[in-house]
């Protein structure tokens, strides 16, 4: 499976596309049973910053029923026509995100940030930036409204960090995000079954869920084969490892 020229064009210039049914229903129903499952076996209070920023139902994320909405569906195919066949590490667990409605009103709105930068909660180690090439969201539910907990983004910002680490360097995001002009968010829509493929240097978080319902989403990390090589270059250089993305250049 690959992407459309549209969907190429969509990545390039903002940084992130989303492809529609992919997933089959089957495994997305049998990982929010799993989920559900697990969430009825109760969560301690005192740990919801943690699951925020790292994971839910931590014990599930390398189970099958998790990895295998990657590894085991056209949404490897599609990664792999961008990153290039068997160039993406292995990858063994996903992020199982879960956005639960807020009471909160008005609510606050999304923050922009980079994976990989060291906050008191995420597991990041301090004075290390653990970046990668590619985030893949799939979304297990509906995400058809605004502040439905919306994984939202800030598009083009991947070029512009790009022009700022080359001037810079990659090691002044330890200083905190880059100060650039930030455009206007966009809160991506979708429904269970799509797959967002997103840029890892495109500035993304997660907008306020003022709906009735959780937002479920698994979110995979995925590193080139050749990204530990120098993970400072491809900071320099976003499309060094999007092989499948050289014909969008300019």
């Amino acid at each position: 499976m690959e992407l459309t020229f549209a969907q190429k064009k969509q990545l390039y210039v903002d940084g992130f596309t989303c492809i529609p049914g992919v997933i089959p229903k089957i495994m997305i129903d049998k990982a929010l049973q799993s989920i559900n499952h697990s969430l009825g076996e109760g969560i301690d209070p005192n740990q919801i910053a943690i699951f925020r920023a790292q994971s839910f139902c931590r014990e599930l994320q390398g189970d099958p029923v998790i990895t295998d909405l990657l590894n085991g569906t056209p949404a490897w195919s599609l990664c792999e026509s961008l990153l290039g066949r068997d160039q993406i590490r292995p990858v063994t667990h996903g992020q199982i995100a879960l956005r639960f409605p807020t009471m909160t009103d008005p609510a606050p709105a999304a923050r922009p940030h980079l994976d990989g930068m060291y906050s008191p909660t995420n597991g990041v180690k301090e004075g290390t930036i653990q970046n990668f090439t590619m985030l893949v969201g799939i979304l297990l539910s509906d995400v058809t409204t605004d502040l439905a907990g919306n994984f939202t983004v800030w598009p083009g910002t991947h070029h512009q960090y790009e022009s700022y680490f080359r001037e810079h360097g990659p090691d002044s995001l330890l200083n905190g995000l880059p100060p650039i002009d930030m455009p206007e968010p966009i809160a991506v829509k979708g429904r269970a079954g799509d797959v967002i493929l997103a840029h890892y240097q495109l500035a993304h978080g997660i907008g306020p869920n003022l709906s009735p319902n959780i937002r479920y989403a698994i979110f995979f990390r995925l590193s080139h084969v050749r990204h530990a090589d120098d993970w400072r270059a491809p900071m320099k250089d976003i499309w060094m490892h999007w092989p499948g993305m050289r014909d969008m250049l300019p």
